[in-house]
């Protein structure tokens, strides 16, 4: 009898746990033995808004140096965080699969984010075949790839001026703002590009055409799957719960990982709104705005005198917040909307009252939005988000990006307009429902049994082989 232990380790951010969790579920529905592994507060986490997933052993986690929570982006040691993941992290992967031969339940297969490219060498040295899960669209890591192998300098030249753009082989033509490049502000060894170029060398070590999982399916980037003939690029997504897509398991409907909690009713105001009427607003779990920027937002949404849902995060250190950074407008705006600190972002995008997403175009939430069949403005912001805006405005087709003013500032008017575009009546806003259907019916098509992404998860499993 063929077994299979697959242990899967993760970088600790919301959006990446969340598609590894994904697997995780998949994988044990078609009968894998499965171990979790990541940092102590990610796990923490998980615990505390989880819980328990039958099926799954979640190992010890080990510390990044920051159990109380990495924050990017507010001074903390960026290369003191990387290097603690990258020695506690090698040393627990190693502690785990040495255990785990020695308990007669040996790992066959190691799947790794690719923020973790150390791992393969972990895997290497252990005698243990890896596979990276690529969690952004494969158009992304194309443009990676073309980076590395002849374009570095005129992208570094020139994705700064407005005016460029650029055809890359395989890829559809990019001006500056599209490329994943805004992670160059992190300099040294924990740059994104020297994260990546570790990922390409160990992915080049490993084997002759390497087999990268990607969170993608089919329908939407088959080309882009096929670009770099070096590796197998291979779409398993979307990694979503099967409540959303499939509906093989109803129960799988929490999308794990999730660090604010309900705290006010918006399911029964949804209830109340006519179909297709509401406006969805959420920026992640990373990005925060200026007060600038939020008083814009604000005024838009109320310039439209639709209804929305606006999820506006509070800080951890509720003591943080001071009576100057509340919007100006906030009266007005609970009359017409209705903001909360946290809401189940698939149940409201599959809620009928849904009309619209306005989006930072974050990976997850760029699929979330295509498998829903929700249109969307997309306003983003940093690393694939520019990408993923504009092939949901130029190759996908249902969505319109926003515009920037000469400050970086997208004024009010700018939102109420894209808003209007989206869900207007007119033929563009039409053209974008539309299409959004067609993307959320394909999505279904490519994970249901029998469709794509369900026959490469399968034939990614005969290869993970074990003889305990």
């Amino acid at each position: 009898m063929v077994h299979r232990h697959i242990l899967l380790v993760t970088f600790p951010a919301q959006g990446h746990i969340n598609p590894f969790l994904q697997l995780a579920k998949r994988l044990i529905r078609l009968g894998v033995h499965m171990t979790f592994l990541t940092t102590v507060f990610a796990q923490r986490s998980i615990s505390k808004n989880t819980g328990t997933i039958d099926g799954l052993k979640f190992a010890d986690s080990f510390s990044d140096g920051y159990d109380e929570g990495f924050k990017f982006g507010d001074g903390s040691d960026m290369g003191h965080f990387f290097s603690e993941i990258r020695s506690n992290g090698s040393q627990r992967l190693r502690e785990i699969i040495a255990t785990s031969c020695e308990e007669g339940c040996p790992v066959t297969s190691l799947v790794y984010n690719f923020m973790l490219p150390w791992a393969a060498k972990v895997a290497r040295d252990c005698h243990v075949p890896s596979s990276v899960l690529w969690i952004q669209p494969a158009v992304v890591f194309d443009i990676y790839y073309h980076y590395f192998n002849g374009y570095e300098d005129v992208m570094l030249q020139n994705y700064n001026d407005p005016s460029w753009s650029i055809k890359l082989p395989g890829v559809p033509l990019l001006s500056g703002r599209d490329l994943p490049f805004s992670m160059l502000t992190l300099t040294g060894n924990n740059s994104i590009l020297t994260i990546l170029k570790e990922l390409m060398d160990a992915l080049d070590d490993s084997e002759s055409n390497p087999k990268i999982l990607v969170n993608t399916f089919e329908a939407i980037e088959l080309e882009a799957l096929k670009v770099t003939k070096k590796y197998n690029l291979t779409a398993i997504g979307p990694l979503i719960p099967s409540a959303f897509l499939d509906g093989r398991d109803p129960s799988d409907t929490s999308f794990g990982g999730d660090l604010f909690q309900k705290t006010k009713d918006y399911t029964g105001w949804l209830n109340s709104k006519p179909e297709s009427s509401v406006i969805y607003v959420s920026f992640g779990t990373l990005l925060n705005f200026p007060k600038s920027q939020m008083e814009e937002i604000a005024l838009g949404l109320l310039e439209t005198r639709r209804p929305f849902l606006w999820v506006i995060r509070e800080k951890e250190n509720k003591d943080e917040q001071k009576e100057e950074d509340k919007l100006c407008c906030m009266e007005e705006l609970e009359q017409q909307g209705n903001i909360v600190a946290w809401c189940s972002q698939l149940d409201v995008l599959s809620h009928p009252s849904l009309g619209c997403f306005v989006t930072h175009c974050g990976w997850n939430s760029t699929l979330e939005s295509l498998a829903s069949g929700v249109p969307v403005v997309a306003f983003p912001h940093w690393s694939d988000q520019g990408t993923n805006a504009t092939m949901l405005e130029d190759v996908w087709k249902t969505g319109v990006r926003v515009k920037r003013n000469g400050e970086g500032i997208v004024k009010s008017d700018e939102v109420k307009r894209c808003i209007e575009k989206v869900m207007g009546v007119e033929d563009k806003g039409e053209e974008m429902r539309n299409n959004a259907k067609k993307w959320k019916d394909l999505a279904r098509e490519d994970v249901k049994e029998g469709g794509s992404s369900d026959k490469n998860l399968k034939a990614f499993l005969e290869e993970v082989r074990g003889d305990w």
